[in-house]
């Protein structure tokens, strides 16, 4: 039987050191601040939307919900992006997906500045990361404790998306590395598939990225040492096609009739195979949520100058 990957055990530990630096900035003055945008009424973005909010409050961050109707313009949307750049009490922006189709979402997430890019979608904060400008973050643990050293901090080059990053950082939490291990990839999306991918490279692991066309997945799933899918449909993966010992992680979500949540892998069937497994709920989800607040908490950090950054590392 698989060992459990568990993300909210881990993400509890990321919150204790994220909420001792709310409350170091506190101190000094200034409230750490974060903003969701959702459009409609979309049941999985809503859920989120519930649990970063549960989170934030627990570890003193500061919410500015904005809930759009399904209605709302592009030219509406963009006003609220606008407004929240320019608020100084707000250190993130987190746009919850999806929105409307008629809404250009690449044009409402590339309106949001940089240092308030906390979700890493935006164009620059994606091309930083494919230009391994943004990479040496997750080389940092033994030493991602680093990122709480304040003094080494300087305005943020850009950050990582969350949800891939969080697997990485899960995983390497349980022990692995990933040098010279086949990687498959199921799903190609710039929120998770294409960054992933990148980060797995940069770790040198070989990556093989499937999607919706491509033919016989089964095939490349049995060659994977390590198996990540986020398509959302749920029933994709079963444990037929899991390779003895490869580690499942699952990313993908889905909400069905009467609330039950689940994801791309048919979990008893796979646990019997793996070695270790993501579950839906619990696995990847709580710990995208830890890392969006460290990235919200590593944006208030980059506004204080040299000696206040000094004076909170104490």
């Amino acid at each position: 039987m698989a060992v459990i990957l568990d993300g909210r055990k881990f993400a509890d530990e990321l919150k204790i050191r994220i909420k001792d630096d709310v409350n170091a900035l506190n101190r000094f003055g200034l409230d750490v601040g974060l903003a969701l945008l959702q459009c409609g009424k979309n049941a999985a973005s809503r859920q989120y939307s519930l649990a970063t909010v549960k989170a934030a409050q627990k570890v003193g961050i500061k919410i500015y919900e904005h809930i759009l109707p399904e209605t709302s313009s592009l030219n509406e949307l963009l006003n609220v992006i606008h407004s929240v750049n320019s608020d100084e009490r707000i250190n993130g922006l987190l746009v919850l997906f999806p929105l409307p189709e008629r809404i250009n979402s690449r044009r409402v997430v590339n309106s949001i500045v940089t240092e308030k890019d906390i979700d890493g979608l935006g164009s620059l904060s994606v091309g930083r990361l494919a230009a391994d400008e943004t990479t040496s973050q997750i080389f940092k643990e033994g030493a991602y404790d680093r990122l709480y050293e304040h003094k080494f901090m300087s305005e943020p080059a850009g950050f990582l998306p969350c949800t891939p990053f969080g697997v990485i950082r899960l995983l390497e939490r349980y022990g692995m590395n990933f040098k010279g291990k086949h990687v498959v990839m199921i799903g190609k999306s710039l929120a998770v598939g294409k960054p992933l991918s990148m980060m797995f490279l940069a770790k040198e692991a070989t990556v093989t990225m499937c999607h919706k066309k491509t033919k016989d997945i089964a095939s490349f799933i049995r060659q994977a040492d390590i198996v990540c899918s986020a398509t959302g449909v749920h029933g994709l993966i079963t444990g037929s096609m899991i390779k003895e010992g490869a580690v499942v992680v699952d990313i993908g979500i889905k909400i069905l009739e009467g609330g039950r949540i689940v994801g791309d892998v048919d979990f008893e069937s796979a646990e019997k195979k793996a070695s270790f497994i993501t579950p839906v709920p619990g696995g990847v989800g709580p710990v995208t949520i830890a890392i969006l607040l460290e990235n919200t908490v590593k944006s208030a950090l980059s506004i204080l100058s040299p000696y206040y950054k000094n004076r909170i590392q104490g």
